[in-house]
């Protein structure tokens, strides 16, 4: 029987590199992920209802569920960026030059 070559094993930065197609696609759904966990945290230890949570954010209750399952396919950056403002958190960003 003859043995079958397996492929080397590659090593990814995160599962978003493993996963898009291109750098800035992987950076971008980096980004996302951060934002939306930031907000649900923030939901969270603010102790607000998906209700309270659609309120102060300024959009709706399903909106939020969409947030807390996680959903990152459906939140772009300036949606995010404007809920984590609207939570009363700041957004900071740095920006290097990949090595």
């Amino acid at each position: 029987m003859a043995k079958r070559k397996t492929p080397p094993l590659q090593h990814f930065e995160s599962v978003w590199d493993a996963l898009e197609n291109t750098p800035a696609e992987a950076a971008n759904m980096k980004l996302r992920a951060a934002f939306m966990m930031a907000l649900t945290e923030h939901i969270k230890a603010e102790g607000w209802t998906q209700a309270d949570a659609a309120e102060r954010l300024g959009v709706t209750q399903p909106r939020i569920s969409d947030l807390k399952r996680g959903k990152i396919d459906l939140f772009g950056l300036d949606t995010l960026v404007n809920m984590l403002s609207a939570a009363g958190l700041q957004v900071e960003t740095r920006v290097a030059k990949v090595a």
